[in-house]
């Protein structure tokens, strides 16, 4: 439709003598403009003033509009009937960001940007009315469809010898006892057949009790989860018991990094670097019997003078030494959850601007936003965690191991 009389003399004069800066948002609001009063005119099956028979109701004013988009802040009349309701389809009700500005903003939380420092980013945008922390948080709850989609995605199309299991805490409000409280993220990555990393599923909690990281665990099975031969984690004794339960026929591997904490708890401190040295001699044998030999050898160094710490290493044996049952091409990657830890960092440093979640459902919106982020990018990027080859030993693996399930797993069930 064209435009009035009053809108084509203010273009006039904004092409002879505006800038930019002028000109495009108002070329912007005449053509939303324009294409709204064309939707209110097919709606009412006439324009402005014209008498026709097809009529099927009158205006009645207008109510202003202001939309913040790309080009500044556009101020917009939406036309009102007399009878009936009208709301152009090109805008959303009760939103006042387009698309290309939800975006940004979606982008900018993603990526661990404040809810002020949006706002201020919103206003360096062009959009001078800028844009409240309330908001913010409802444009992210679009994140969710998506975030769900990858959350409950089947599994079943791949397996996945190899699964890590950690945790990590942020605050979160608990609305029940209006209280700031610990809340534990518990993420699940695993290795699928051709040596590619995938995140499994995240779940939030109020700790990492049995009772929670089983009905976690059921759930990965229920989407699909099979083909696990190596569960790594720490001995969290909830996740032992919940590992033993849902992981029947795997083997578990506890991490030794954590094994290490453990261990140099029980030796004075002056002799913890000699003790961590010794441990990590362990580690760079290169044939499992070498490893079992040399585990044995620092028993023997340690039993006089630190028993205690002997005897862990005597009773944890299987357990730390799980991954000399697999392809040595794959220990290095195995025998910690290292690869996991640096994805919790990652978590809490994008976290960290947000401080306390106002719910559980905040907290699975960003860390999920987070990790389909980071499985976008391992995708793209291509790289294998372990070569094809080395994978296709797992199957000569896992026959071995189908009649010796860990000591740990077994006393835990």
């Amino acid at each position: 439709m064209p435009i009035s009389d009053s809108a084509a003399t203010e273009l006039a004069q904004l092409l002879g003598s505006g800038t930019a800066g002028q000109l495009i948002p108002e070329l912007v609001r005449q053509g939303l403009q324009a294409l709204i009063e064309a939707e209110a005119a097919t709606a009412l099956g006439a324009d402005r003033h014209q008498r026709t028979d097809q009529r099927r109701g009158h205006r009645n004013g207008s109510r202003d509009r202001l939309l913040a988009t790309p080009a500044g802040d556009i101020q917009l009349r939406i036309p009102r009937f007399r009878t009936g309701s009208f709301f152009p389809s090109l805008l959303e009700p009760r939103r006042r960001v387009d698309r290309a500005l939800w975006a940004v903003v979606m982008e900018a939380y993603v990526s661990g940007v404040s809810t002020r420092k949006v706002d201020e980013l919103v206003v360096a945008l062009g959009c001078e009315s800028g844009i409240c922390k309330s908001e913010v948080s409802r444009i992210c709850q679009g994140l969710d469809t998506q975030v769900q989609a990858f959350l409950n995605r089947p599994l079943e199309f791949s397996c996945y010898p190899y699964v890590y299991l950690d945790a990590t805490y942020l605050h979160g409000r608990d609305p029940a006892r209006k209280q700031v409280i610990s809340r534990a993220v518990i993420v699940a990555v695993g290795i699928t057949a051709n040596g590619q990393r995938e995140v499994l599923g995240i779940e939030v909690g109020d700790s990492e009790d049995e009772a929670f990281w089983t009905a976690f665990l059921r759930r990965l099975r229920e989407r699909g989860l099979s083909g696990v031969q190596l569960v790594i984690s720490d001995a969290h004794a909830g996740l032992k018991k919940a590992i033993a339960r849902c992981c029947q026929g795997s083997s578990w591997q506890r991490c030794r990094v954590h094994f290490a904490r453990n261990l140099l708890a029980k030796v004075p401190k002056g002799s913890q670097d000699m003790v961590a040295a010794a441990l990590r001699s362990v580690f760079v044998q290169a044939e499992a019997q070498a490893v079992e030999q040399q585990w044995d050898q620092v028993i023997a160094m340690l039993i006089e003078k630190f028993p205690a710490a002997a005897a862990l290493m005597e009773q944890a044996r299987e357990d730390v030494l799980a991954f000399r049952s697999f392809p040595p091409e794959h220990w290095r990657k195995i025998w910690s959850t290292n690869p996991l830890e640096r994805l919790n960092k990652e978590i809490k440093r994008r976290t960290r601007v947000v401080g306390i979640f106002p719910n559980d459902a905040a907290i699975i919106r960003l860390v999920g936003a987070l990790l389909l982020e980071q499985q976008e990018e391992w995708q793209l990027d291509g790289r294998r965690v372990f070569s094809e080859l080395s994978m296709a030993k797992l199957d000569k693996t896992s026959d071995q191991l189908q009649n010796q399930p860990t000591a740990a797993l077994g006393a835990a069930a």
